[in-house]
């Protein structure tokens, strides 16, 4: 086994691979490749992305690449399947940095996103005013993706982490791949306060949702949770401080963890329902563990 880990999006990217050989170097440079086509397309940090132009266009209609077009329908998957819990219309709401009071107008939701795809390609369409952001999805579905293509390309086991989103290819090593389950993805075993987990994984993806990174400055003073509520229209009042969720894929783990940051305290019964393993951190440190999840004594076992 080998692993590389590089800077990426605010955070750090890893890529582990079951070769330690030529064939781990080609899984890193598909990974790299990949995340910079997806930064162009969909980053609402960069003014030269597709998605900054989708943004611009003040309700006019943007011809868009594939790419972008495929996370566009990621993104609004997740609003469905959420009930709109996960809705990729809040960037007005994150560009505000706004606490109780939103300094900015509700345009819509992702229900007014009209995304069509024909033979000249795709086009997208939002209200004027309406700023889109995939940030609840598109780094999670860049990691499923990331991870099959470097397990095609190098012919081996592969888990990419871009910030903290996992998704796994290819056959595992024995006994799982080793993840540490912690508020921030760049601790390590030995910087983790007394919350963390290290688990095993076999496949599949893995997501971690916190509210105590990448906290933004509120204009009223203070910080607040870069997560956005899209039913009250502001940040979410933190009652967890992790919520991770393990799942077939990372766009269904990510989708997750976002929804129960924003359910609160109805989350552990919203994460029952859908039977996904699940581990929640609350603002004072209690650990609740839902479904499969293994218990701190039962680290061996898989989530």
């Amino acid at each position: 086994m080998r692993s590389t880990t590089f800077d990426l999006w605010g955070g750090t990217a890893t890529v582990a691979t079951t070769a330690d050989g030529p064939e781990h170097d080609v899984a890193v440079t598909t990974v790299r490749a990949w995340v910079d086509e997806v930064d162009l397309a969909a980053s609402h940090y960069r003014d030269d992305s597709e998605l900054a132009a989708v943004n611009r266009a003040d309700g006019g209609t943007v011809r868009i690449g594939p790419l972008l077009a495929r996370a566009l329908h990621v993104a609004l998957d997740a609003a469905r399947r959420t009930d709109g819990l996960v809705d990729p219309t809040v960037g007005a709401v994150t560009l505000s940095q706004a606490t109780a009071a939103p300094r900015v107008t509700r345009t819509g939701s992702w229900r007014d996103v009209a995304l069509s795809d024909d033979v000249d390609g795709a086009r997208v369409t939002i209200p004027a005013g309406m700023r889109l952001d995939l940030g609840a999805t598109a780094k999670a579905w860049a990691a499923d993706e990331g991870a099959d293509r470097a397990a095609a390309a190098a012919g081996t086991g592969v888990l990419v982490s871009l910030a903290g989103d996992i998704a796994m290819s290819g056959e595992a090593p024995d006994g799982g791949w080793v993840v540490l389950v912690t508020d921030d993805h760049r601790e390590t075993v030995d910087t983790a306060g007394d919350a963390a987990q290290t688990v095993r994984v076999s496949g599949g993806g893995l997501a971690t949702s916190s509210t105590t990174v990448r906290r933004r400055t509120a204009i009223e003073g203070g910080t607040v949770s870069h997560v956005v509520d899209p039913i009250r229209w502001r940040p979410v009042n933190a009652v967890w401080r992790t919520v991770t969720v393990a799942a077939d894929d990372c766009v269904s783990a990510n989708t997750a963890t976002t929804a129960a940051l924003v359910l609160g305290d109805r989350a552990p019964e919203w994460l029952e329902g859908l039977g996904l393993p699940s581990r929640l951190v609350s603002v004072d440190g209690a650990v609740l563990c839902i479904g499969a999840w293994p218990l701190p004594e039962n680290e061996g076992a898989n989530a």
